[in-house]
């Protein structure tokens, strides 16, 4: 009778809190001016608003609100939505303070909108080059803004750190943050602040650049402290940053070769993670440039810091601590994905830790005092490698699997066993819901590599042919590729349940205090879960594949679900397995209990018919052109021309049956306005002509398929 009594008073405290939260919409009512380092502190007493990109520092994705919850959210229905000024992919997360909600959409655009009626209050566009697009390896997008003392920072695609005022989105003021803008470097993640600072890293690991973070100013821009993540080139000496003493004391040695010419890698594009309770700073590192260890640092040295996740004082960027999860990496395995902190029991005793599944397929349990490791199981099929060795923290890899002598099948692919997709934690279940995928990469050794500044340099063999012609085979390769919605126990280090979806490359998830997980997937179904067992509980279709994750909030009594829906990124790009479709403006959708909004009514995409040149091509031609296109043209349109409708299929296009039009546009950059790069830099009129044969040579395929019905 007494524990049946202290659980019904648990019940009524927790209700209490939560009416409390929602009655006065989470917090002070002060909005962003506002929001300074003790209320980020005590985001988590404001369940009402979502002030922080994970939600409160922890960065848990766990909204304590629990009006919406397993046994009522089938009456959950859209409350508003709100179009999106841009297509691409919509990764980000909303922030929502006292009733205002600020996003981004792809190509780095900001929006506030009135969380209750979804009225937009102001709008900003940096006015990004589309041309800086080419250098974006995953699509234009941004995962979100952060806030703090009425002011609203974005990074933008191009470099920029812009600090917007909350009530009007004019600039306060911006900095570029990229060492040298010459270099094909991006940003697409999510800038974070604390302790009036304001810490972002960037991309372009793909193309050849050297990663860092940066802390700036959070009222005037000014920068604090860089650190970098990789050795520099040593004929240029020290940086003069904080990182130059842990590189030439920890670092340089696990480097070998003249590795700084392609830049090193170590881009830290997403994980930027805030330790309020320990003053630290988690900071998550990518891969290698080239990704191939063999030629990046001539298959020497662990290659420090790729692939790990770094500690920092946030007060001046010094190096405390890392743990490396992948050495010598070499299958573009980052550590950038999302990582949460929590205090755990392990072994009857509480410790705080933070947690991580990055690319590799480890889900990493971590002590974040001092970096040692906890545990770690993969919770995804590993062909490189068969555990972690306890005593020393090193995966035991699969010898072959680095393809030094020969091609290797491997599974994870580059896109990882979990992307950026962001998982959640709940401490009411003690459970993390991780988004996950199975894909496998055929990696071969790049012969006769020479490096291209500006492009893509990977070391790795992208040969045409990779798509199969039979049908039955494509659709057998298509039904292979898996998603997965696995609900983690991190102390059992073992999965309690999971869903498996037809496809890979699914949303981030969300767990709240109503026993529930929210997470869209790519077909276009945002769903409800019940977060105990998995059972599916709610489904809305969005008219667009979801990749963002969602947030939960309140506003005077009422609990709301926003997300934001477009897909794109990484996978739509670079696969050809996607059913194709239009490339359609994003939107934000936003639901409550009882809502009756609907949207309109989608329409089918139309795509134009193959547009096969009539022109002969010689088979010299046409396997030239096939490796330059491999080599360039399919991280965005896809393998063998093969396109998932997210840009233009060019086996479609308008220009490919004509040479001129071709040549102006390819070679010369007629489109370079609508971020179509010339290509002149690096290939020839008749290269290009080469490549114009080989993409004829996919559309005369597609034509004949269209032909039998088929597409």
């Amino acid at each position: 009778m007494m524990m049946k009594r202290l659980a019904i008073a648990a019940v009524l405290l927790s209700g209490s809190m939560l009416v409390a939260g929602l009655a006065v919409s989470g917090g002070p009512g002060t909005g962003v001016r506002g929001v300074d380092a003790q209320r980020l502190m005590n985001a988590r007493s404001e369940p009402g608003n979502w002030m922080t990109h994970g939600g409160t520092y922890a960065e848990q994705r766990f909204a304590d609100l629990n009006q919406i919850n397993a046994d009522n959210v089938k009456q959950l229905g859209l409350a508003w939505y709100a179009d999106l000024p841009t297509n691409r992919g919509q990764e980000a997360t909303p922030i929502v303070v006292d009733g205002t909600m600020y996003t981004t959409t792809s190509w780095s655009n900001v929006m506030a909108l009135d969380a209750v009626t979804g009225k937009v209050k102001w709008h900003y566009d940096p006015k990004v080059d589309k041309a800086r697009g080419h250098s974006a390896c995953c699509d234009v997008v941004n995962r979100g803004v952060a806030v703090w003392g009425g002011l609203v920072y974005v990074a933008a695609l191009d470099g920029r750190l812009i600090a917007l005022d909350a009530n009007t989105g004019k600039v306060k003021w911006s900095t570029q943050t990229f060492t040298d803008s010459a270099k094909p470097y991006t940003i697409t993640g999510a800038p974070r602040v604390m302790k009036g600072l304001v810490v972002i890293g960037n991309g372009g690991g793909e193309l050849g650049v050297r990663g860092y973070v940066t802390a700036y100013d959070a009222m005037t821009g000014k920068k604090k402290w860089r650190f970098f993540t990789v050795p520099g080139n040593p004929a240029n000496g020290p940086d003069g940053e904080v990182s130059d003493s842990i590189m030439a004391g920890k670092v340089a040695s696990t480097w070998s070769g003249e590795y700084w010419k392609g830049g090193g890698g170590g881009t830290a594009w997403d994980a930027i993670v805030y330790d309020q309770e320990l003053d630290q700073l988690y900071i998550g590192v990518g891969n290698g440039s080239p990704w191939n260890h063999e030629i990046r640092s001539d298959g020497k040295g662990d290659n420090l810091f790729l692939s790990s996740v770094l500690a920092l004082k946030p007060d001046t960027g010094e190096y405390l601590w890392h743990y490396q999860g992948t050495p010598a990496e070499t299958w573009d395995y980052t550590a950038t994905q999302p990582i949460m902190l929590s205090t755990l029991m392990i072994e009857g005793k509480p410790r705080k830790v933070l947690m991580q599944a990055p690319k590799n397929g480890f889900f990493y349990v971590i002590d974040r005092a001092d970096g040692q490791l906890i545990s770690a199981k993969g919770f995804a099929t590993q062909t490189w490698t068969t555990g972690v060795d306890m005593k020393t923290g090193r995966p035991i890899e699969v010898p072959e699997a680095r393809y030094r002598k020969a091609g290797a099948l491997v599974m994870p692919s580059p896109l990882g066993a979990h992307n950026w997709h962001p998982m959640s934690y709940s401490p009411r279940t003690g459970l993390v819901y991780l988004p996950a995928q199975e894909m496998p990469q055929f990696y071969q050794n790049q012969d006769g590599f020479e490096r291209r500044e500006g492009a893509w340099n990977l070391g790795i063999a992208l040969d045409p042919g990779t798509i199969p012609d039979d049908r039955a085979q494509f659709k057998a390769i298509k039904a292979s590729l898996k998603g997965k919605l696995i609900a983690w126990d991190p102390v059992a280090q073992k999965p309690a349940w999971e869903i498996t979806y037809d496809g890979p490359w699914n949303g981030g998830t969300l767990a709240t205090a109503g026993n529930l997980v929210f997470q869209g997937n790519g077909a276009g179904d945002f769903q409800a879960f019940n977060a105990s067992t998995g059972t599916k509980l709610w489904n809305f279709k969005a008219q667009t594949g979801i990749i963002a994750p969602a947030v939960s909030y309140a506003v005077k009594g009422q609990q709301y679900v926003a997300i934001m829906v477009g897909y794109g990124g990484a996978f739509p790009l670079t696969a050809a397995f996607d059913d194709p479709r239009d490339a359609r403006n994003g939107r934000l959708l936003v639901f409550k209990l009882g809502g009756k909004g609907a949207l309109p009514k989608a329409t089918e995409p139309v795509f134009a018919a193959a547009n096969p040149p009539s022109d002969a091509f010689t088979p010299v031609q046409v396997a030239e052109g096939g490796k330059i296109y491999s080599a360039n043209c399919a991280f965005c349109h896809g393998p063998d021309a093969h396109a998932s409708g997210i840009l233009p299929d060019l086996r479609r296009s308008g220009v490919l049956s004509d040479a001129a039009a071709w040549k102006a546009v390819v070679h010369d950059g007629a489109l370079k306005a609508n971020g179509m790069i010339a290509f002149s830099r690096w290939y020839t009129p008749a290269q290009v002509e080469a490549v114009r044969g080989y993409v004829g040579q996919q559309a005369k395929k597609l034509q004949a398929l269209e032909a039998a019905g088929g597409k």
